[in-house]
């Protein structure tokens, strides 16, 4: 029996030794030392031995239980050291590499020419005005000489969400509930650049795009007014030699209105395929604030004018950098973004 049980011992040392893992070890443990374990059931059969053998016998036991239980620790000790000198080494970092690049995020064109146009305005003494996108039918269309029913109505194909309730078709209700804030007061001077919604979707509409929308509102001002300013902008944002046209046009809310056009930046208005070689490009609406949207909005028409004016900023910006697609604008690939 003692001679069996050093044998034990011995091979349980040998196994322990040649273990490669953490693992392994554990299930020569288990076979050795648990329950049903190789030296358990020597210590189980001593019931059979004499009385003058069990001390010895048991004493034996203990002994290469020791030595198992010792030489096991050790190997344990001497895994996870391996085990954590190996996950050093592969966890290592040469911190002489490089580091790993991190592309830089840039300004989507949209904003750009949104942050250009804001500028141009706040320096000559505009301020920037905003109002909800979910508008009711009397400011969208109503205060802006727009009654139901009215024939102009469809010039803008509207998302209704109810009966009296709809999304913006275009910024210029800010503009009437501007106005009903600060009247009677004088002068109002400002800008209203925001996100409105038409039922369009082409090459050159989209279901939702951008507005920027203008208002000046004071004793005295004339069309020679928002002609000089318009100028102005329209040079400040597409160049000194930039040259502008005024044609009628009709709009409800102004009275007499015009639509501008710019000379192509592409020929310098010699005529071209983008500007259907005509040399002209139109850029944008405008006229002067009509008596009776005045009057609704709590101004006396006698007293004060004013004039608006209205951009896509969307069309602002496909003209500024020869973008032929505003759905190039929304579908967020790197390659076109990149390049701004």
């Amino acid at each position: 029996m003692e001679r069996k049980l050093k044998m034990l011992g011995d091979e349980a040392c040998r196994s322990m030794a040649a273990a490669g893992s953490l693992d392994e070890l554990n299930e020569i443990r288990v076979r050795y030392l648990g329950k049903k374990g190789e030296l358990t059931q020597v210590l189980r059969g001593m019931g059979n031995l004499s009385a003058g053998e069990r001390p010895r016998i048991g004493q034996a036991a203990n002994e290469v239980r020791a030595v198992i239980e010792e030489e096991l620790t050790a190997r344990t000790s001497a895994l996870k050291k391996l085990v954590k000198e190996q996950r050093l080494r592969g966890e290592s970092i040469d911190v002489t590499l490089p580091g790993t690049p991190f592309p830089r995020g840039g300004k989507h064109p949209l904003n750009l020419v949104f942050e250009e146009i804001q500028e141009i305005f706040l320096s000559l003494g505009y301020s920037i005005a905003d109002g909800p996108e979910v508008e009711t039918d009397y400011y969208n269309f109503e205060a802006l000489n727009l009654p139901k029913d009215h024939p102009a109505r469809d010039m803008q194909d509207t998302f209704f969400v109810g009966s009296e309730t709809l999304l913006r078709t275009h910024t210029s209700p800010v503009q009437v509930r501007t106005m009903e804030k600060t009247a009677p007061k004088l002068p109002v001077k400002i800008i209203v650049p925001g996100k409105v919604y038409r039922r369009d979707d082409d090459a050159t509409h989209s279901p939702m795009f951008h507005q920027v929308e203008g208002l000046a509102v004071d004793r005295r001002i004339t069309f020679s007014d928002l002609k000089g300013t318009l100028d102005l902008f329209l040079r400040e944002m597409f160049g000194p030699e930039t040259r502008t046209r005024f044609r009628p046009s009709y709009f409800p809310f102004t009275e007499p209105s015009a639509e501008i056009d710019i000379s192509c930046a592409t020929c310098g208005g010699s005529g071209c395929r983008v500007c259907s070689h005509t040399g002209w490009l139109e850029i944008l609406g405008t006229g002067m604030v009509h008596p009776r949207v005045l009057e609704i909005s709590g101004y006396n028409s006698e007293e004060v004018t004013g004039f608006a004016f209205g951009m896509g900023v969307e069309r602002v910006t496909m003209l500024k950098y020869g973008i032929d697609d505003m759905r190039l604008l929304f579908e967020n690939d790197l390659r076109f973004l990149q390049q701004f």
